[in-house]
């Protein structure tokens, strides 16, 4: 079975047989730390940490979907991929909001999060090694946050080195935590394709919160699914499993 070119049908996902570890739905505190301390490279920092921990979790879905159904077509793979994690971008968009901006940063938090862990399976169902790092590029790519790779790579590289540096996790910073969080927020926001600033402000406005996060959620994740399976439908295969 195939699934149409824009990625998505309502009845070629089958419910996926494959059962995950679900405790790395969101971001770990450490990464919540480093994007703290570094809410410019946020984006960059999260790539890094989604290839490193739900990389691993992407490609040992994908082994174990193709030993339990030999004859799966990647297009399929790749739709329940997308059907999995967009319901779970409509769900944190539907359960936050009530915490004010630290609930909006949450939000934006775990939707990239969500959604890189989505792009990752994307790349796995589609024979892409979800390990490699040149996914974390992919995924700053995708996610608008750079226009071409190069630009990504750079940025990526900066982020690893703040990271190493011991004195990224040793600063008090002199900046009150309603900026960072602001701050953080925003470049979430970019990377997880809610860009206008009205819409994350919304997400602290008592009552319209729900339906807007829902909403705003679900569009990005899907308007990103179909990106990731336009290029990982056409890429070469890398996994290693494959070669």
């Amino acid at each position: 079975m195939t699934v149409p070119p824009d990625g998505f049908s309502s009845s070629a996902a089958d419910d996926d047989p494959v059962a995950e570890d679900e405790t790395i739905a969101a971001p770990p505190g450490n990464l919540w730390d480093r994007m703290k301390s570094d809410p410019q490279y946020a984006p960059e920092h999260l790539a890094l940490e989604a290839v490193r921990r739900l990389g691993p979790q992407a490609r040992d879905w994908a082994e174990r979907s193709r030993a339990m159904q030999p004859d799966v077509p990647a297009d399929v793979l790749a739709q329940r991929a997308v059907k999995r994690f967009r319901n779970h971008a409509r769900l944190s968009g539907a359960v936050s909001g009530a915490a004010g901006l630290p609930g909006a940063v949450v939000d934006v938090g775990v939707l990239a999060w969500t959604q890189a862990r989505m792009v990752l399976h994307i790349a796995a169902a589609y024979g892409i090694d979800p390990t490699h790092p040149d996914r974390a590029t992919d995924l700053l790519v995708l996610q608008k946050v750079h226009k071409a790779a190069e630009a990504a790579r750079i940025a990526l590289g900066v982020a690893a080195g703040r990271e190493r540096a011991s004195a990224l996790f040793a600063r008090s910073g002199g900046t009150p935590l309603t900026g960072v969080m602001l701050r953080l927020g925003i470049r979430l926001a970019q990377m997880a394709g809610v860009r206008a600033a009205k819409r994350m402000v919304a997400k602290v406005v008592p009552g319209a919160s729900i339906a807007l996060g829902t909403w705003a959620n679900s569009s990005a994740t899907t308007a990103l699914a179909k990106r990731a399976v336009e290029i990982f439908r056409d890429t070469p295969r890398s996994l290693p499993s494959a070669t």
